[in-house]
């Protein structure tokens, strides 16, 4: 983009096109170029190329200014990856940028992944990570429910945002997603109410989610659970991630109903107001059926009386926002 070559920038940007050659060429499939003007990359990581029994995708934005004087925007998309875990592979790799200042870090970033990958999944603690989210996960809170209910955790979801408007004003052109809120379901004075909008790229995920904070009462909530779906046309494949914001498993439970329903190129935020009464696992049920009424009648996915008629399966949705 023009206002991104000046003078300044023009070491950065030859740097950066230097490097994501060297990467390209190294990581061959597993690296992609989402959005090439706007400097957005992915690179699918796993602790064993052959039997890879853990993966997580790092997402990158490149500022303007890296490597010279900023870091990379990341996000690390791993619905395993949670709480302590979660934050002690970002302080690695903030550690890893300081140590490197100036310099491109990307490479690095990427080994440290594997090796943290690599670590857990040799730990005796780990179980079949691809179950966890869907089984080990809702044990683990059912029986933790006193302990997750009432603590507020916005870390992740702002530390994957709060960087994003630095460098995103050149984009001027990009307009906030059309946002739909759904009526709010209430049980034992918690509140849930769901938000959605239509995205193509990672970076109108951030958009929407920075578009939501900026209302009071939606940054207030106890939690704002989210998970989106994006359809890549030229690799076939998805682009996903989902966020508990402090509700230990409910994004991964979130994205699960994504899944089944098949649909794509939509977030999905869920937020909930704790009204003082433990819910026990009927919060997950009224999350997941907040969601699943908003994408019925914004015509994502058929409601289960019509793919009853129809004979059909409820995974499929209607073809109306996949184009």
């Amino acid at each position: 983009m023009a206002d991104i070559i000046n003078p300044e920038n023009e070491g950065d940007l030859q740097s950066q096109i230097e490097e994501v050659e060297a990467l390209s060429s190294i990581y061959g499939d597993e690296w992609c170029v989402i959005d090439e003007a706007s400097r957005i990359f992915c690179i699918k990581i796993s602790n064993n190329l052959e039997e890879p029994k853990l993966t997580a995708c790092l997402q990158i934005i490149l500022p303007p200014d890296y490597p010279s004087a900023a870091p990379p925007i990341y996000q690390i998309n791993a619905a395993w990856l949670r709480g302590p875990e979660r934050a002690r592979l970002a302080n690695s790799l903030e550690d890893l940028y300081v140590e490197h200042m100036g310099e491109s870090i990307l490479y690095l970033w990427v080994e440290k992944i594997r090796e943290f990958l690599v670590e857990k999944s040799q730990s005796s603690e780990t179980v079949d990570q691809s179950e966890k989210v869907n089984m080990t996960a809702e044990e683990e809170v059912d029986g933790d429910d006193d302990d997750d209910e009432d603590i507020p955790d916005f870390r992740t979801l702002k530390l994957n945002t709060e960087n994003v408007h630095l460098f995103m004003d050149h984009a001027n052109d990009e307009e906030v997603p059309p946002i739909k809120h759904g009526n709010p379901i209430t049980d034992r004075r918690s509140t849930f109410q769901p938000h959605l909008a239509p995205v193509v790229t990672p970076r109108q995920v951030k958009i929407v989610l920075e578009k939501l904070y900026e209302n009071k009462k939606i940054a207030s909530a106890t939690h704002n659970i989210y998970a989106y779906r994006i359809y890549c046309e030229d690799k076939h494949s998805f682009l996903q991630d989902c966020e508990d914001d402090g509700e230990t498993a409910a994004g991964g439970r979130l994205l699960h109903l994504l899944q089944i329903l098949d649909v794509r190129n939509v977030v999905v935020v869920v937020s909930r107001w704790y009204g003082g009464i433990l819910l026990g696992p009927d919060r997950f049920k009224h999350i997941n059926n907040c969601a699943r009424n908003i994408l019925v009648e914004e015509g994502y996915a058929a409601s289960s009386d019509e793919a009853t008629r129809s004979g059909a399966k409820t995974k499929r949705p209607k073809s109306k926002k996949t184009k």
